[in-house]
Parts: C-alpha cells; sequence; structure tokens
C-alpha cells in the first residue's frame, strides 16, 4: 500500500553548458520523460529501494547507516544520497519503501540521476511534512550528488528538474539560482527541437569533467574573481591577455562566451525571433567542441549532418563525451535531418541514433 505517486523529468538545456558550477547563466528546459516514483513511508529507519529498469531484487538500507563512505557504487547512491543529504540538512526523515519506473534514457545526457534524485526528495517531503521549497530540493539533491556519489556538478540538473514549467524554458543565475520562466512554444512558430541520443558515452567523461571544472576554478584564481561568472563579455580579451595558460585560456574564452550566448538567446526570443536562436545554438558547439572540448566525434557527425540537411541550428547538450545533441528545425523538414542523421550513423556503422521531439514539459509534481 503506497501513500502517494510522484513524477520529476529529465532535461534538455538548451543553452549554457558548463556554466552552472561557474556561478553563470543556463537555460534548460523540462522534458516529458520521467522518473515515477510509488512510495510509502516506513517507520522502522529502513530504505527499501526497487526500480522495474534494473534487475534484481530490492535493496534495503538502514538510513542510521548511509554515508558517502559506505555508499555501494550502483544506482541506488542517488536516491540514498538524497536521503543522506537530507538528514544532513538536520531534516527528521525516517524510512520508506519507493519503487521507480523511469522514461528518461540513462546515459544520454538528459538528467536520469537528477529526476531520481528530485522525485525521491519530493515524496519524502511531502510524506514527512519537511517544509522544503522547490530550490530547497534542489540544493539537497545538488549536495547528495557532489558528496554521496562524488560527482563535481553543478546545480543546473536539479533545479531544471525541481522547477520547470510547461511550455517554458528556464533561465537560472546558478549563482543565486534566481529564475525567469521565458515562453519557448518552437510549435506556434513552425519549428522544432529534435533530441538526437548518440548511445554512446565515452568511459573518460567523470574525469576529464572535473579536470575542467578545476581549470576553470584556476582560470578564476589567476583573474582574481570569486568565479567565471564576473568576467564581463566586454572584458574577455583583456582577461585572456592575462593568462599564461593555454588551457586555461581556452576554459575561460568558453565559459564567458557561453554566458553571454544565453543572454542573446533570451534576447531573440523575448523579441520572437525564435529562428535567429539557431546559430547561437551552433556557435555553443564549436566553442564546446574546440575550446572546453568535451564534445565527441558521434556529437560532431550529428551537428555536421543536421546542419548540411538544412537544420537553423545544432549542439551537443549536456556535459559531452557522448549522450545527446539538440538541433532546431523546420518542422517540415524534421523527417528530411532525422534521415540525414540516421544514414550518417549507419554510413559509419554506428548503432542507429535516437531521435524524438523534445517538449517543454512540467518539474516534479505530485501525481497521486
Amino acid at each position: 500500500m503506497s501513500d502517494g505517486v510522484w513524477a520529476a523529468p529529465g532535461r534538455v538545456n538548451l543553452i549554457g553548458e558548463h556554466t552552472d558550477y561557474n556561478d553563470g547563466f543556463v537555460m534548460p528546459f523540462a522534458l516529458p520523460h520521467t522518473t515515477v516514483a510509488t512510495v510509502a513511508r516506513r517507520d522502522d529507519g529502513v530504505l527499501r529501494l526497487h526500480s522495474a529498469d534494473v534487475a534484481g531484487d530490492p535493496v534495503e538500507l538502514r538510513v542510521d547507516d548511509l554515508a558517502p563512505a559506505a555508499r555501494s557504487g550502483d544506482w541506488t547512491d542517488y536516491p540514498a544520497g538524497v536521503v543522506w543529504a537530507l538528514r544532513w540538512g538536520g531534516l527528521a526523515v525516517g524510512g520508506a519503501d519507493i519503487h521507480y519506473e523511469s522514461t528518461v534514457p540513462t546515459g544520454a545526457g538528459l538528467s536520469s540521476s537528477a529526476a531520481i534524485e528530485v522525485v525521491t526528495a519530493l515524496a519524502l517531503n511531502d510524506l514527512y511534512a519537511l517544509g522544503m521549497d522547490s530550490r530547497d530540493i534542489a540544493r539537497m539533491c545538488r549536495r547528495a550528488e557532489n558528496v554521496y556519489v562524488g560527482a563535481p556538478t553543478g546545480i543546473m540538473d536539479q533545479m531544471a528538474s525541481a522547477c520547470c514549467a510547461w511550455g517554458h524554458a528556464l533561465h537560472l543565475d546558478t549563482r543565486d539560482l534566481a529564475m525567469r520562466q521565458i515562453p519557448f512554444d518552437l510549435t506556434a512558430h513552425g519549428l522544432e527541437l529534435l533530441v538526437v541520443d548518440t548511445r554512446v558515452k565515452h568511459a573518460h567523461s567523470e574525469g576529464a569533467y572535473g579536470k575542467r571544472r578545476a581549470g576553470c576554478e584556476a582560470g578564476a584564481a589567476a583573474l582574481g574573481v570569486d568565479a567565471l561568472r564576473d568576467v564581463p563579455f566586454d572584458g574577455l580579451d583583456d582577461a585572456l591577455a592575462r593568462l599564461d595558460d593555454p588551457e586555461v585560456r581556452a576554459l575561460v574564452r568558453h565559459i564567458v562566451t557561453e554566458n553571454h550566448r544565453v543572454e542573446r538567446v533570451i534576447a531573440h526570443l523575448e523579441a520572437g525571433e525564435v529562428r535567429a536562436i539557431g546559430p547561437v545554438l551552433t556557435e555553443g558547439h564549436a566553442s564546446l567542441r574546440d575550446d572546453f572540448r568535451v564534445s565527441c566525434p558521434e556529437l560532431d557527425l550529428v551537428v555536421d549532418t543536421a546542419l548540411t540537411a538544412g537544420a537553423l541550428g545544432a549542439r551537443m547538450t549536456g556535459g559531452g563525451f557522448g549522450g545527446s545533441a539538440i538541433v532546431l528545425v523546420e518542422s517540415s523538414s524534421e523527417h528530411l535531418v532525422t534521415k540525414a542523421v540516421q544514414e550518417a550513423f549507419a554510413a559509419r556503422t554506428l548503432d542507429e541514433p535516437r531521435v524524438f521531439t523534445a517538449v517543454p514539459s512540467a518539474g516534479a509534481r505530485r501525481v497521486s
């Protein structure tokens, strides 16, 4: 017998990549794909976790024993980490039976980890009357991922899953978590945004992610600012001239120009110039490929093929080294662009990519 059912979505980031851990600007929106949790409160201090998507028996953990040093290294670390983070924060959380079912593609850079974290936190917030708002939930989930799971991510994914609104993209300032919902109705303009899941994930991604984060922090320290968000776009050339390390210089250039791209996309959307965001997306991919060096041959293949086939813009989305790309197309050319990408993968004997239309959807919520 459950006490309720909750859902939290995955996300696509329209623009603003790797800026979140630099106190910068991002612009994600929620996908219709969700992780659904059916939850029953229990008062014996046992956390019982089961997933319809992972083979095996339910996993039972004692909440009093949860600690980063005791993590298991599998999917259960994400919900267990949330319970640990809530208790670390002084919140009275006991046990629970939680059954998960998810339609968020894993390993696709669409934040399946944030979805399971946020749905867990939201359910426990309701069942234990913890009094958290959506920002609190996102903060706790980020701590779970950073400290318990051990992934040095920013807060964008958790904020997107917790806070996005139907038909909108979320303009988020990751420094103070100020946010605005920006209308993002592509259908009204005869457009679609395709997500192309390359179905690849390169093994060096986690270590390379941490290396880039450390490089950004080194750049901020060398420039005497708290974070690279504090380097103004019109002062970029002067800032770059002060940096001796070419790798750090390239990282700084990406972050500063990417924050500026977020502002440009918002200006275009608010002016009704939706097609004009296409070239900005493509610029973002070039920066991620050349300066931040987090793309990969499969992502570049999607972007180059889609643009050749008539797409208005395209870029990788997510952390990189695999995962997904987004492609802005006229609705009338969706089939042509999709077919071109699939044929390009087949010609290189790569697994067929998964392609679907991204629909800006609702954030985390109680279902029943």
